[in-house]
């Protein structure tokens, strides 16, 4: 039997093309006390970014790589889900994206996850 992990991320586009939107779910079991939640966006080889655009049904513009959600504004909720976008054009037939999110306690890294997609030349 798997453990349950303390935080978790999906994304349900495994590919996408350059203006496309990523939409992601973040599952959210950890018990302690934390500051923040960050969500990192990173295309390997580029410094494209995405623009994070919605966060649990509310609209933002977020136009840089990294995305703190703090702890307080979280609140009781389990899951977040957000949605992304990039004008990344892949120099070859494609580009890995990996999308990383943290727990954060007292500027510490508490628990980690990992998701990957690529981005294909259209």
């Amino acid at each position: 039997m798997s453990k349950v992990k303390d935080i978790s991320i999906m994304i349900m586009e495994k590919e996408i093309s350059s203006g496309q939107d990523v939409h992601g779910s973040i599952n959210l079991n950890y018990r302690g006390r934390y500051d923040s939640i960050i969500i990192n966006s990173q295309i390997q080889n580029s410094n494209d970014v995405f623009n994070y655009t919605n966060i649990n049904g509310k609209k933002i513009n977020h136009p840089y790589a990294r995305l703190s959600i703090f702890g307080n504004d979280i609140g009781d909720k389990k899951t977040l889900e957000f949605i992304a976008n990039t004008k990344h054009v892949p120099s070859t037939d494609s580009s890995n994206v990996k999308f990383r999110v943290t727990i954060i306690q007292e500027h510490k890294e508490v628990a980690s996850d990992i998701a990957n997609i690529k981005i294909v030349k259209s």
